[in-house]
């Protein structure tokens, strides 16, 4: 695939990540993530970890490539809804999605999404859970979690919980139960030790840090709650 979004020049192209790229993925997410959430980060352990877990779907690792240069990255997962009837939905869930900072708002991002969603839909898939900041993905068409009763507890319905069906109407009704994978779930000392191996960066304060405090811990009221 290939495009001029929002005064990129030359084309980019978007193509399945290779055992080549690995490291340099690792990389990418390394800078495009650093002193966003936390000062420091993890993403790109957690990219490290996903290599070999067996909830990862290689055919939809993709990569952008901007004049010859990987300057993007999107990794999903496996995940599932299940309610108390006993019903289980498998669902797909993507992070990181990666972009270096250096090309962050010119449309990059919202192409190698799209594009990843077509490939869903062609591998037979229809909806995505992710856990992101709304005003970067309701342009994408995902709405918030309440709308679609899905919580991550009885009745708590976070504010960063967002869900986009690929089919229309492919998300059965019901009061549903997200679980995503347990690759997302490690200690950071962990991300703290693999990230020795980097040259080191500066540890810093940013607002964005307080801004993913706040949206990590709040929570949507459903109507008439």
């Amino acid at each position: 695939m290939s495009s001029q979004p929002g005064g990129c020049r030359p084309p980019y192209r978007i193509r399945l990540e290779t055992p080549a790229d690995h490291d340099e993925v690792v990389r990418l997410t390394r800078q495009a993530f650093w002193n966003v959430h936390v000062p420091g980060c993890s993403e790109h352990y957690l990219v490290h970890r996903m290599r070999r877990h067996a909830d990862v779907l290689p055919e939809l690792a993709l990569v952008l490539e901007l004049d010859g240069r990987l300057v993007g990255s999107i990794l999903y997962t496996r995940a599932r809804l299940v309610d108390g009837q006993g019903r289980e939905k498998p669902v797909l869930s993507f992070g990181p999605l990666s972009i270096l900072p250096e090309f962050q708002r010119r449309g990059l991002g919202k192409a190698l999404v799209a594009e990843s969603f077509a490939r869903a839909v062609a591998l037979g898939h229809d909806v995505v859970v992710i856990f992101g900041n709304p005003a970067n993905y309701v342009s994408l068409g995902f709405r918030s979690c309440v709308r679609h009763s899905i919580a991550v507890a009885p009745g708590v319905f976070p504010a960063a919980l967002l869900v986009r069906e690929l089919v229309p109407g492919a998300l059965p009704r019901g009061d549903w139960l997200y679980r995503g994978s347990p690759v997302y779930e490690f200690d950071a000392a962990e991300a703290d030790a693999f990230d020795t191996g980097f040259d080191p960066m500066p540890r810093l304060a940013r607002p964005s840090q307080e801004e993913f405090f706040i949206l990590s811990r709040a929570r949507v009221t459903p109507d008439g709650a």
